[in-house]
C-alpha cells in the first residue's frame, strides 16, 4: 500500500480464518496468529467481527490481545472502572463528537496498544472514527507543523473532591496525596497543591512521536482536546467568563508559554476528522489498535451505546522519542 492510497482497519471474520463464530474461535484464531505485534503494525488497526464476544467473556480475549493490561491511571477522561483494567469508553454527552488522539499522548508513558469491545451498538451513529497519525500530520499546514515542533506544555488542575473536572482522587485511583505524588514523581511533571486542594500539575511533550518499527512520524499530541478552543467559541467564552485560563481544569500552550491560536486548534481537529475512516460498530465487534500509528475517536450517537476499552504496554526503545525528546526505556 502507498501512501496515498485509502487505509482503513483490517476486518476480520470468522469466514476470513476458518474459525467458529464464537469468543472460542476468536482465542483459537489469536493463539495461531503467531506475531501478533507485527500484524498489528502493518494493518496500524484490526476489527475482529462476528465473533460474538460479551463483556462476560472478554477478559480471556483481553489477555491474548493486550499483555500487561493497564490501569488508566493519570487519564483525563471522564469514565467508570468495570473490570480487571477495563473501563467504558469516554463518558461524554452522546450529542458531541470526540475528536481524534492517542490515548494518554499527554502523559510521560502511554499504552502501546487500545481494545475497544462493543458490548451494545448504539441505536443511531456512534461509530469510532480512526485515523493513520502519519496521514493527520501531513494533512496540516507547515506553518502549523512548523510551530509545533518545539513540542506543547499541558496543564491540569484536579480538584479535590469537589469542583470543575476531574478530581485527583479519580484521576490516581486513590485517596492518598503520597500516592500520587509518588506516580508524579517518576514522570518529570512540575506539581503543587494549591490551598483549596486542587493538585496542579504541568509538564511539556512532544507534539510528534515517531514509531519504533515503521519510524513513521505521527501527529501525538492532545492540544485541540485541552485548548479551550477545540470546545467550540460560545463553551470557551463561557469558561474565559467564569475563570482565568491558568484555573481550567486542563489547558495548553507551545512549550515556551507562547498560546496556541484558536486557528491552529481547529485545523487539527477538522483536519483529523476529515480524514478518519469510521468504524461501524456491530455488538460484539473489538477493535484493536496500536495507540502510536492510529488516533481515535467518537461520532454523536442515540441510543443506549456501550463500549468498553482496555490498554496495555510494551518495553519502549529510544525510538518512541519524539524528534525532540529522549525515548523511554
Amino acid at each position: 500500500m502507498d501512501d496515498h492510497s485509502p487505509w482503513k482497519p483490517l476486518v476480520v471474520t470468522p469466514a476470513d480464518v476458518g474459525e467458529e463464530p464464537s469468543p472460542a474461535g476468536l482465542t483459537a484464531h489469536l493463539r495461531g496468529i503467531g506475531d501478533l505485534r507485527a500484524r498489528l503494525v502493518e494493518a496500524k488497526a484490526l476489527v475482529f467481527r462476528g465473533f460474538r464476544v460479551t463483556a462476560a467473556e472478554l477478559d480471556g480475549v483481553l489477555d491474548l490481545l493486550l499483555p500487561g493490561r493497564l490501569a488508566y491511571v493519570h487519564g483525563n477522561s471522564p469514565r467508570s472502572k468495570v473490570g480487571r483494567n477495563v473501563y467504558t469508553s469516554t463518558e461524554y454527552p452522546p450529542e458531541y463528537t470526540i475528536s481524534l488522539h492517542n490515548e494518554l499522548s499527554y502523559a510521560h508513558r502511554w499504552p502501546s496498544r487500545l481494545v475497544f469491545h462493543c458490548d451494545r451498538a448504539a441505536e443511531t451513529g456512534g461509530a469510532t472514527p480512526v485515523v493513520d497519525g502519519a496521514r493527520w500530520l501531513a494533512s496540516l499546514d507547515p506553518e502549523v507543523r512548523e510551530r509545533f515542533a518545539g513540542g506543547v506544555r499541558y496543564t491540569q488542575n484536579l480538584h479535590g473532591g469537589k469542583g470543575f473536572g476531574r478530581s485527583w482522587q479519580d484521576t490516581f485511583e486513590t485517596d492518598s496525596r503520597a500516592e500520587a505524588e509518588a506516580y508524579l514523581d517518576g514522570t518529570g511533571a512540575e506539581y503543587a497543591w494549591r490551598p483549596d486542594g486542587t493538585l496542579r500539575i504541568s509538564r511539556t511533550r512532544p507534539a510528534t512521536v515517531r514509531h519504533p518499527v515503521t519510524g513513521a512520524e505521527v501527529w501525538f499530541n492532545q492540544a485541540d482536546q485541552w485548548h479551550a478552543a477545540g470546545l467550540g467559541d460560545a463553551t470557551a467564552a463561557a469558561l474565559r467568563a467564569i475563570m482565568p485560563e491558568r484555573d481550567l481544569p486542563q489547558s495548553v500552550a507551545f512549550a515556551d508559554g507562547t498560546p496556541i491560536p484558536a486557528g491552529y486548534v481547529t485545523q487539527i481537529r477538522d483536519r483529523g476528522l476529515d480524514a478518519a475512516v469510521d468504524v461501524d460498530w456491530r455488538t460484539g465487534d473489538l477493535l484493536l489498535v496500536d495507540n502510536v500509528l492510529v488516533g481515535h475517536g467518537r461520532r454523536p450517537f442515540t441510543g443506549r451505546r456501550r463500549v468498553l476499552v482496555a490498554m496495555s504496554d510494551e518495553p519502549r526503545p529510544a525510538a518512541w522519542a519524539g524528534p525532540h525528546e529522549e525515548g523511554d526505556t
